[in-house]
C-alpha cells in the first residue's frame, strides 16, 4: 500500500509527477509506474523520497502511521 502514500504526500505538496520524477532523476511514466503499484520503488529512491518529505520509510511503506521521522 505504498503507493497510496507516496501519491498522498506528494498531493499533499501540491506536487506534479513530473516534478517528483525530476527530482529522483526519472522519467515520470516510471515514477507513475510506482504510485500505481504496477512497479517497486527502489530502496535508494525511497530514502531520498523519505527525507524530501520529512518522514520516514516505514510511514511511507505503510509500517507505521507515525509520519515523523526517526531520530538520530
Amino acid at each position: 500500500m505504498y503507493y497510496a502514500r507516496l501519491k498522498d504526500l506528494r498531493s499533499d505538496r501540491d506536487m506534479k509527477q513530473k516534478e517528483v520524477a525530476a527530482l529522483l532523476g526519472i522519467d515520470q511514466r516510471v515514477y507513475s509506474n510506482y504510485e500505481t503499484g504496477k512497479r517497486e520503488i527502489p530502496a535508494h529512491l525511497l530514502i531520498v523520497l523519505a527525507d524530501f518529505y520529512g518522514t520516514s520509510t516505514d510511514y511511507i511503506l505503510g509500517r507505521t502511521n507515525n509520519s515523523k521521522p526517526y531520530r538520530d
